[in-house]
């Protein structure tokens, strides 16, 4: 009995004493597991505390080496390509287009027949003007033959007053006789001239039926068709359109601003949206003085031209236009943003960095400026770091490094 009450009493206690032994390492695990999180979220709020109390990156400047090459400081506008010269050919007479012989695209010489216009109208009209010349013609024989009969009548009647054998009132009807068929001649000589005068018109525009070209180009439009009636008593009605292509002007739309800058016979050129590493160049001949007006825009036209003689430039081409003010070739240049006025207000300055890191400020004389670049004339060479701004470790400039204070910074 004493066996069996040992073994009873010490079964409880091999089933107690194993139960906490598992549960503390457990404990312990999780707790190694939290440490890296919290060490993370201790970094996180840290970066989010210094972004918050506006700590900046570390400035830094930018800086570029004066470049040498071409400037200009230039006018710009934009213009279309028109011909130097076109001409709007039309009909003088009204009727029928009894035929066309060019088309678009084609080129002409001067005095070349394009047209014809049915003529049988104006043959006619030549016909009528031609009979009635000739009855007026044969009038005036008629009446001179009355003149000659009358002056003979007076010299007759003179004769016989003069010796008591007749009247005077018979010399008088001589004499009023003559004056009658003298004054019906004149008449009819005024009438012949008007009759001749309308058979030289009738013969003119019998003349304009064949339409001819008046100067040599290039067919560009063609405004009537064959068989087409035309009516010319109100307008000149237009059949085609011609143009010298082997020259073309460019009429740029200056603004008002700058139409000040421009002069006659200063340098100018142009370039195209198909072709854009071509100029064409020329000097500018003409500046419009009566302005057009878009959207309170007041702008002006300046015109040069250019050759054309591949005919490669076509008419309403869009260009780019450039009136060059000033040029230099061959010459150092520097960003314009490099460039500063100095505390006197006039000199100009620019901020080098030497060759052991520092800064120091030298005064420049320039020369040439457009709108990115300027030309150094002295004060510079190319090994030179020009500074042109400031810039940050990550990129950004010194003026945008700060962070909105009255924001919070985005944690992550």
């Amino acid at each position: 009995m004493a066996d069996v009450s040992r073994k009873i009493d010490a079964e409880p206690a091999v089933e107690i004493a194993p139960a906490p032994v598992p549960r503390r390492p457990r404990r312990r695990s999780r707790r190694w597991l939290l440490l890296p999180v919290l060490v993370v979220l201790g970094a996180a709020g840290w970066y989010g505390w210094s972004q918050y109390n506006g700590e900046t990156t570390v400035a830094a400047v930018v800086t570029e080496n004066p470049i040498r090459g071409s400037i200009e400081n230039s006018v710009t506008a934009s213009g279309l390509l028109s011909p130097i010269k076109d001409v709007d050919v039309g009909a003088q007479v009204s009727g029928q287009l009894k035929s066309l012989k060019v088309e678009i695209g084609d080129t002409v010489e001067e005095g070349q027949l394009i047209a014809e216009m049915d003529s049988a109208s104006i043959e006619t009209q030549i016909e009528i003007a031609e009979a009635e010349l000739a009855n007026l013609e044969a009038q005036m024989l008629d009446k001179k033959a009355q003149v000659v009969l009358g002056a003979a009548n007076l010299k007759r009647q003179q004769n016989l007053v003069a010796s008591n054998s007749a009247a005077q009132s018979a010399l008088d009807e001589a004499v009023a006789n003559l004056a009658t068929a003298e004054a019906n001649v004149a008449s009819l000589e005024a009438q012949i001239r008007k009759q001749e005068a309308s058979l030289k018109d009738a013969r003119i525009s019998l003349g304009y039926t064949k339409i001819y070209t008046p100067m040599a180009g290039t067919i560009v439009e063609t405004a009537a068709k064959e068989g087409q009636t035309l009516n010319a008593n109100q307008s000149t009605p237009t059949i085609v359109t011609v143009a010298d292509l082997s020259t073309m002007t460019v009429e740029a739309e200056v603004s008002e601003a700058d139409v000040g800058k421009l002069k006659i016979g200063m340098d100018a050129y142009f370039t195209l949206l198909g072709q854009p590493g071509k100029r064409y160049e020329g000097k500018l001949r003409q500046i419009k003085p009566t302005p057009s007006t878009e959207n309170n825009v007041v702008l002006y036209y300046a015109l040069f031209d250019v050759p054309n003689p591949e005919g490669t430039l076509m008419m309403n081409m869009t260009a780019q236009v450039f009136f060059v003010e000033a040029r230099a070739e061959n010459v150092l240049t520097v960003p314009v943003a490099a460039i500063h006025t100095g505390a006197d207000g006039k000199s100009r300055e620019v901020t080098v960095v030497t060759g052991s890191g520092a800064q120091e400020t030298r005064v420049v004389e320039t020369g040439v400026q457009s709108r990115v670049r300027v030309e150094i004339k002295s004060g510079l060479d190319e090994n030179d770091r020009v500074v042109v701004g400031t810039g940050s470790r990550d990129g950004t400039s010194s003026s945008g490094s700060r962070r909105n204070m009255r924001g919070m910074p985005p944690m992550f």
